[in-house]
């Protein structure tokens, strides 16, 4: 039925710009009525305006154009919980179509799909990656889905608890980093330095494999101390391999790894694996589990007793806590490389 106003229809009486076409869809078995008003527009295509009341659609497929991604669906479907779509497609909110008739939604479509199989289902199978997750999880939230809101973030919360790393190592790539590091940590601090290309001379036969061995043990014990104290590494240094311990933010003790070796007409670099010294330096750093407190009887208990003969007093004054103690391996030589007649 084409009405415009009340006086008789004539070709000069009707005028798009006040025309107005009621269409009214009535379902077979039901009494509720969709009403369906589309304005003529006076110049070039606009997007119509549809209000669907009582879902009296019901099972009728509707077309959806989702952020270009196009859906067929019925209002059942989007009407089967209270949604914003709900909302869209029950009369309380108005949507738009297109000339064609795809009723629009200014959203993304990656995700609709799943959407609609949630609404179909109560249920789905979630993406696997994370990105994704938050991805339909932003859908969800704007049409008001709080089912699968919740499923979304259980699964990430899922996902974080299975990927959360056990122990953090920092690498760091400066001497200010590390001095940041070590200076703003309230747990004691376990460094090792290792660089096998900081050498000018040939490895012994087993240098190799205690190198391994002493990246090994820092794993272990990284591991074992984990949450107690921090460790870290150090790829840029000037040493070979060197095992530094620290507490409160002041350096304890050093266990240098690596020595010169004489050989026959050379000289090779050799590395060491002290393994129950660095046990032994590792327990000690754990008594400064404490707050960021000078403690000189605890920084004296692990420190090398001072021996009143071989200090001047001008060392008298120096504080315990300000000296290192510097432990190298025992150093072997197996041959000297003098020349003869020397």
């Amino acid at each position: 039925m084409v009405t415009c106003d009340s006086s008789p229809i004539t070709a000069e009486s009707v005028k798009p710009t006040l025309c107005r076409v009621v269409i009214y869809l009535q379902k077979e078995m039901s009494g509720d009525t969709c009403l369906t008003t589309t304005l003529c527009p006076a110049a070039g295509p606009k997007p119509k305006t549809c209000s669907f009341k009582g879902g009296s659609l019901g099972n009728k497929y509707v077309r959806l154009n989702v952020g270009g991604s196009l859906y067929y669906t019925t209002v059942q479907v989007l009407t089967r919980q209270d949604t914003m779509l709900k909302a869209m497609f029950s009369g309380r909110m108005e949507v738009l179509t297109d000339k064609e008739g795809w009723i629009l939604i200014d959203r993304c479509g990656k995700h609709f799909g799943t959407i609609l199989n949630y609404l179909r289902d109560d249920t789905i199978a979630l993406p696997k990656h994370r990105q994704e997750i938050k991805e339909l999880m932003a859908e969800a939230k704007y049409y008001l889905i709080q089912g699968l809101v919740d499923m979304c973030q259980a699964a990430l919360q899922d996902k974080k608890d299975l990927y959360e790393p056990v122990c953090s190592i920092p690498i760091i790539t400066s001497p200010k980093e590390e001095e940041r590091l070590i200076e703003s940590s309230m747990k004691p601090v376990v460094k090792l330095l290792y660089n096998r290309s900081n050498n000018k001379y040939s490895y012994t036969s087993n240098s190799d494999d205690n190198l391994l061995k002493n990246i090994e043990l820092f794993d272990k014990l990284s591991l074992r101390f984990n949450g107690r104290v921090l460790f870290i590494k150090d790829v840029i240094g000037d040493e070979i391999c060197c095992w530094s311990f620290y507490g409160q933010g002041r350096k304890l003790a050093e266990v240098c790894c690596t020595s010169i070796v004489y050989a026959t007409e050379k000289k090779q670099t050799k590395v060491e694996f002290p393994e129950a010294r660095i046990y032994e330096e590792t327990l000690n750093v754990l008594l400064y589990e404490t707050p960021r407190v000078p403690d000189n009887s605890l920084l004296e208990a692990t420190s090398r007793s001072r021996s009143q003969a071989s200090h001047s007093e001008d060392d008298e004054g120096f504080e315990l806590r300000d000296r290192v103690r510097r432990i190298h391996v025992k150093r072997y030589s197996t041959y000297d490389d003098r020349q003869l007649g020397h």
